[in-house]
């Protein structure tokens, strides 16, 4: 139901720093914040595309900058 093109979509993230999309009309789940982008499903993945960079969850991020 909510893979179609024809409903709005939002960037979500959470708290390790990991995105995906969501569509509008629904609650969002537990531990996901809006992003602040919106918009069709391929404009959210193209957005996701370029500000997520490095994959890696954030607390790895963290813990291989302490090793070094």
């Amino acid at each position: 139901m909510f893979d179609r093109d024809d409903i709005s979509y939002r960037v979500v993230r959470n708290d390790e720093e990991q995105y995906s999309i969501w569509p509008v009309p629904r609650d969002l789940p537990a531990g996901w914040h809006a992003e602040g982008a919106e918009g069709t499903r391929q404009e959210c993945l193209d957005h996701i595309g370029k500000v997520w960079t490095d994959m890696r969850p954030a607390s790895l991020r963290l813990r291989m900058a302490e090793a070094d």
